[in-house]
């Protein structure tokens, strides 16, 4: 297992755990409190661990090594689950403007108790989520893994809501205003929304063998334009397959060189590629200078 799966597979077990104690804290505060805005975020919790078990079960089969019927490996898993997840997070975006609108419309402000503990709770619950966020964008940033970049991206917006029902609960018990959640409701749907669509985007694109980031093809390029006895080199092709990227390079060398100094030539180019890019796979094919 590469050391880019082992920190997926840190980072998805970092949210399991982590959506398991939220949902502890928040049944806690709502038996406390009675709260309604607590009540919505105890639900997103629940999603969230729903959310975090399908992610850790992605990357471990995105880890399995290729076989016979998959000879690219099962790193498409990956977009599969983070397309998923992009749905998920929108309906979930809906739902949450939904809530807001009927929280709007409420006729009788809920009746809430024990404000000092949910604030507690709710601030608790916010530090652990804040925590799992840094880590989980640390291992986005080092892997480029779709997943749990939309694992976080489904517990950030976790911080507005959480947020919400803090202020709620302050401007409850102190000047009787109960529909401040709901503002924040809607503005933590759009967020979702946002982050949501281009979640789905990457992932769509990936499953339909888009290229690879242009900085990254820009890099190899750099690398091969560089390389002791490349003369020219043609076709570079990529394509992504989840956090994995496939590429083929085409290099051309002088047609007198031994066949072991070639192998060194292209052996040596695609050290130097993957050690800049470990996530790219890649096939060098030698070529004859001038000869098509």
């Amino acid at each position: 297992m590469t050391e880019h799966h082992q920190l997926n597979l840190r980072a998805a077990r970092a949210s399991v755990l982590a959506a398991t104690v939220l949902i502890l804290i928040k049944i806690a505060a709502l038996l406390l409190t009675d709260s309604l805005s607590i009540a919505a975020s105890l639900v997103d919790s629940g999603l969230d661990l729903l959310m975090s078990l399908g992610a850790i079960t992605a990357i471990f089969y995105a880890a399995r090594p290729p076989d016979e019927d998959h000879a690219f490996g099962h790193t498409s898993v990956e977009d599969l689950t983070a397309l998923f997840q992009a749905l998920v997070l929108i309906l979930s975006a809906i739902g949450l403007t939904w809530s807001a609108v009927l929280r709007f419309q409420a006729e009788e402000p809920p009746q809430l108790a024990a404000e000092g503990w949910g604030i507690l709770a709710m601030a608790l619950s916010m530090a652990i989520t804040l925590a799992l966020v840094w880590w989980q964008g640390y291992v986005a940033r080092q892997t480029g893994n779709r997943v749990i970049a939309a694992d976080r991206l489904h517990y950030m917006a976790d911080l507005l809501p959480a947020a919400g029902s803090i202020l709620a609960l302050i401007a409850s018990k102190l000047w009787g205003i109960w529909q401040l959640d709901a503002v924040i409701a809607v503005l933590a749907a759009l967020v979702l929304l946002k982050g949501a669509v281009g979640i789905g985007r990457g992932a769509w694109d990936a499953l339909m063998d888009r290229r690879a980031d242009p900085e990254i093809i820009a890099g190899i390029s750099a690398i091969a334009d560089s390389w002791p006895g490349v003369i020219s080199w043609h076709d570079l092709k990529t394509r992504t397959s989840g956090s994995q990227i496939f590429a083929q390079l085409h290099i051309e060398l002088d047609g007198q060189l031994p066949l072991y100094e070639a192998h060194d030539i292209g052996a040596g180019l695609r050290r130097a590629i993957r050690q800049a890019y470990p996530q790219v796979d890649l096939i060098i094919h030698k070529d004859v200078a001038g000869r098509d």
